[in-house]
């Protein structure tokens, strides 16, 4: 009776060892992001998933191009450009996205890939150009731009609405890029990348204007650089690090970052979650300004990525025509 005894319960220990070691296992193997879509774009970046298409929306800045990736087929949709491209947004019209060129913000089908000018902000200011951008929660375009050189901060925060009038939100910046807004709609951060810093701002729904900056995260360089960021459904930040291998995920009420999410890049860029259930984070990369060194040791930089991080996001807004 005894040795029966001491037998199962050796059997219950092995069988618990195993599931506890599984567990480790799959936590670990959710720290770290897998390919998705095998391309050496240049230098990917403005991940949008599209939940009305559950496609992903996507740019090579440098390469000139918008890419819409759809999963379910891992067909990968390409339309040349014809200059850089800063940011991608679909619009309420259906077959219809805005693409902020360097001379202005455009309309594109997504079918056929005419364009079409909505705005010409900043079309006469030639040393800055279009970088990052999102729809606020009352469907407004918040987009940025970056000083070229990166050495100046001529570069603005815009918000543009459904007639193309754009009101500049913020001055004085160098390269605007990650921009979110928390599940109540009471708050907005917006990074300014070579701050380091992530900002939060009070967002007014009834205006659709910000006020109160304050720093709620500092992104120490030993991480990389803020580059695009997206939000979960618990308000937690996933910011893409540039120079820093990874997808860091921080708590903006205390600063502190939580995990990281290792990606087989040097230059991480943007992220966004999507998939049926917003489950899958998806994450753009650079395949430029890199070393030889780590040239060899990424070989599929450029690509695009993605890893199940256990937790969900929330539906992007999408442009309110």
């Amino acid at each position: 009776m005894n040795r029966n005894l001491l037998f199962f319960t050796s059997l219950i220990f092995i069988i618990l060892l195993n599931t506890s070691c599984k567990y480790h296992k799959n936590e670990e193997e959710n720290n770290i992001a897998t390919l998705e879509l095998n391309i050496k774009s240049l230098l990917g970046e403005g991940s949008f998933w599209n939940y009305k298409t559950s496609e992903l929306y996507w740019i090579d800045i440098e390469g000139k191009k918008l890419h819409i990736y759809k999963p379910e087929t891992q067909k990968d949709l390409v339309f040349n450009l014809p200059s850089r491209v800063g940011t991608v947004v679909p619009t309420t019209k259906k077959d219809e996205a805005l693409v902020a060129l360097e001379d202005g913000i455009y309309r594109i089908n997504t079918q056929t890939g005419a364009l079409s000018l909505f705005s010409d902000v900043e079309s006469k200011l030639t040393i800055n150009r279009f970088n990052d951008g999102k729809c606020d929660p009352n469907g407004n375009l918040w987009v940025g731009s970056m000083n070229l050189k990166q050495d100046v901060a001529s570069a603005h925060l815009y918000k543009i609405g459904s007639d193309g009038k754009a009101t500049a939100m913020l001055d004085s910046i160098t390269i605007s890029n990650g921009i979110v807004w928390t599940k109540d709609h009471k708050t907005m951060y917006y990074t300014d990348t070579p701050t380091g810093k992530i900002m939060a701002y009070d967002y007014n729904p009834e205006t659709a204007t910000i006020s109160n900056a304050r720093i709620a995260v500092k992104v120490p360089e030993s991480l990389g650089f803020p580059d695009g960021m997206c939000i979960d459904e618990n308000d937690k930040l996933w910011v893409a690090l540039w120079n820093g291998n990874a997808v860091g995920n921080f708590d903006p009420v205390s600063g502190k970052l939580i995990r990281k999410i290792e990606v087989p890049a040097h230059n991480i860029t943007s992220c966004s979650f999507g998939g049926k259930d917003l489950n899958i984070l998806y994450i753009t990369t650079a395949s430029i300004d890199m070393t030889q060194e780590e040239k060899e040791r990424f070989p599929e930089a450029g690509s695009v990525f993605k890893v199940i991080p256990g937790v969900k996001g929330v539906k992007n807004s999408i442009f309110k025509e």
